[in-house]
């Protein structure tokens, strides 16, 4: 049913010939919808709990024939781009009761979203995932508010970024940095929550002895933080979740109590890096994606602000072909982890040729790799020649979800000359393929004052101090 979605892929990757890139399926698909004078209007509204309420409206075929499988495909590919992206836990679809019912049984405890009902509807949302109809006339109002986050640099500031591997804090006096400090720690194995506790107040701890006084902190983390709780972060993993509950979910609420109260927020870190590459740029309608450990994402709207969307470009279908690779930990197909982060390049090696040893880390997997790329190895060379392909791919999707005129690019996959590779081949694929999109979205990377005190200073200036 689904080989009826003829999708011609000029550009093949390398290694990975068979790659459906989601924007070529999703345009094929709806060059059949607009040929069929019977094909219907469809909204799918994401709630939140507070309210919160994102709408998206689209077309589909007619509900008969080999129109449902294709719908069918079609609708759930859509729905988990807008979890990921925006994220809430109630869905409903208007216009096909036929679609809604066939994925109402995905969020079931045993559907094949079971691991998005979990993660994003319990853990981020309180309760899980469910999905109805309803008629297109009664379909909910959208409603959302970016937050006003972000861009103050007055007064005497901490900023800090909770990272895998190191802590970081800088101390900032109206923009100006006056102490910036990197602290290796090991959060990912550690259960005992006094251990996180302690490693976050002692990096405030070194800036605030820098400072005459501390008007503000902002902080950014992997994770998915709401109101300053601590929804999910891979930094507790190894936290049980009675402990998380009891210590973690409201850490930085009581450590905000801890230091006097001041403007206190901490939000994800990739939305961080989009709003200090905005900074920097001095530009806004920014797309941030990190290709590092796993992939992360942030953004800027138009206007200037970080808003209250998941943006986990990690969980997000880039690939439509029925055999893509899988996600580790969803276990779901196609999604942008095994396209743009260390896991990318270790799936590439054995394509390549390459030998390792299987209990090689992922991380130093690609410093060998990085190492072929310069002594000039052209199989490692294929490597970022596919995920280059990836990527040239992928941002005309995300720009069909994104008000974007720049896609920031960052991580350790991107350094070095790889990283050259990457970012010039994606935007030859732009260029020819995608022209428009070409003219209008700038693609670019952090120099090294971005990668010294962006980060920093962009935490730094997220509360607002009250006059």
């Amino acid at each position: 049913m689904e080989n009826e979605v003829k999708v011609n892929v000029k550009n093949k990757p390398p290694l990975d010939p068979d790659f459906v890139p989601a924007v070529l399926w999703n345009k094929a698909y709806q060059e059949m919808v607009k040929s069929n004078p019977d094909s219907m209007p469809v909204s799918i509204a994401m709630l939140r709990p507070d309210g919160t309420c994102f709408v998206h409206r689209t077309k589909v075929l007619p509900d008969e024939k080999s129109g449902i499988g294709l719908n069918k495909k079609y609708i759930s590919k859509l729905i988990k781009v807008l979890l990921w992206q925006k994220g809430g836990n109630k869905i409903i679809i208007a216009g096909s009761k036929i679609i809604a019912d066939e994925l109402a049984g995905s969020f079931s405890a045993n559907g094949s979203r079971a691991f998005d009902s979990d993660l994003i509807g319990t853990k981020v949302f309180g309760s899980p995932i469910t999905v109805e109809a309803c008629p297109l006339d009664r379909m909910p109002e959208p409603h959302d508010a970016s937050s006003k986050l972000g861009r103050n640099l007055d007064g005497c500031r901490i900023g800090f970024d909770l990272g895998g591997s190191d802590r970081k804090c800088a101390a900032v006096i109206n923009g100006k940095v006056v102490h910036s400090e990197e602290v290796v720690w090991d959060p990912y194995y550690q259960s005992d929550p006094q251990y996180h506790i302690s490693g976050i107040n002692d990096i405030i701890k070194r800036a605030a002895v820098k400072l005459p006084r501390i008007d503000a902190i902002g902080g950014s983390a992997a994770g998915i933080y709401m109101n300053n709780e601590v929804r999910v972060a891979s930094l507790f993993r190894a936290i049980s979740r009675d402990n998380f509950d009891k210590h973690i979910r409201g850490l930085f609420l009581k450590l905000k109590k801890e230091w006097g109260c001041v403007p206190f927020e901490v939000v994800n870190d990739g939305e961080v890096t989009a709003l200090a590459a905005s900074m920097s740029m001095n530009d806004n309608a920014v797309l941030g994606t990190s290709m590092g450990t796993s992939q992360a994402g942030g953004y800027v709207t138009p206007d200037g602000n970080i808003t209250s969307w998941l943006n986990e470009l990690a969980f997000v279908p880039v690939d439509y072909r029925d055999n893509a690779p899988a996600d580790e930990w969803s276990g779901d197909i196609g999604c942008g982890v095994q396209y743009f982060s260390q896991q990318a390049v270790a799936r590439l090696i054995p394509k390549a040729g390459i030998s390792v040893p299987d209990s090689m880390p992922l991380a130093e997997r690609l410093n060998q790799i990085q190492k072929l790329m310069a002594g000039g190895d052209k199989r490692a060379e294929a490597i970022y020649q596919t995920i280059g392909i990836y990527l040239g791919y992928s941002i005309p999707h995300y720009a069909e979800f994104y008000d974007m005129r720049n896609m920031f690019i960052l991580g350790r996959v991107t350094s070095g000359e790889g990283g050259d590779i990457i970012i010039s081949r994606a935007a030859q694929i732009l260029k020819e393929e995608f022209p428009v999109l070409a003219e209008k979205i700038k693609i670019s990377t952090p120099d090294e004052q971005e990668k010294r005190h962006g980060q920093a200073i962009a935490a730094a200036s997220l509360p607002k101090i009250a006059k």
